[in-house]
């Protein structure tokens, strides 16, 4: 049985369009030319920041998110930025008596404008506010320890194969793949999709898998675990 869900933040729940053209804006390069380049760094699997690095070599993440902010243009997002299946699919887990939970890569501003959200869910966590990111183990032992320690009843959605689904799994938690962000598109690993329990395009799909699957492991001699 699933009892408790996690989603990822960033390309799960949140759209992250608008900020990846606000860095587009800030590094003055054009919009279509950031991301065209941003899809090549993830479609070689390298770290995001590549993308950046693409058009100033001696960029620094945390040097330019303190000029942005001392520009008045912080890096930020607010309700509007939420993908518009993201605040019923949390609802409607709820509803079914899971335990809902984010956590993802997010930095210090996040986890305080995640909570003010007031999305339907019992435990908001961040690698900021956690000390650890993903793809780290502890990060996973951590979502599990929040779960209820067992990971087998843990459902973890995520749209990054490599960073999301495949330590995951490795934690011992069942995982979903949503294919919507740059790397729910590009980054195909066949080994760790096939070893999903979902594969879905909208977290609307998600509520009325989980329930299925609970029900059928609520059957006699139904798949348990």
């Amino acid at each position: 049985m699933i009892n408790a869900v996690f989603f990822d933040v960033g390309g799960v729940i949140l759209d992250e369009s608008r900020e990846f053209a606000a860095w587009a804006d800030w590094l003055g390069v054009p919009r279509h030319t950031f991301s065209a380049v941003f899809g090549a760094v993830v479609a070689r699997g390298l770290d995001y920041r590549e993308t950046f690095r693409a058009f100033r070599p001696d960029f620094d993440l945390e040097v330019e998110l303190a000029r942005r902010a001392a520009a008045g243009q912080p890096e930020a997002f607010d309700a509007d930025d939420l993908y518009p299946d993201a605040r019923g699919c949390l609802t409607a887990l709820r509803d079914q008596g899971l335990l809902v939970g984010l956590a993802g890569n997010q930095p210090a501003h996040a986890e305080a404008t995640l909570r003010s959200l007031d999305l339907d869910v019992d435990v908001v966590g961040t690698s900021y506010g956690w000390g650890v990111a993903k793809p780290a183990p502890a990060f996973f032992e951590r979502v599990v320890a929040e779960g209820g320690g067992d990971p087998s009843s843990i459902l973890y959605v995520g749209d990054r194969p490599d960073n999301d689904a495949r330590p995951a799994q490795e934690a011992g938690m069942k995982t979903c793949l949503i294919r919507r962000s740059p790397w729910g598109h590009i980054l195909d690993l066949p080994s760790v999709a096939d070893r999903c329990l979902f594969r879905i395009d909208s977290l609307h799909e998600l509520p009325d898998l989980i329930a299925a699957h609970n029900s059928r492991a609520e059957q006699p001699g139904g798949a348990r675990s």
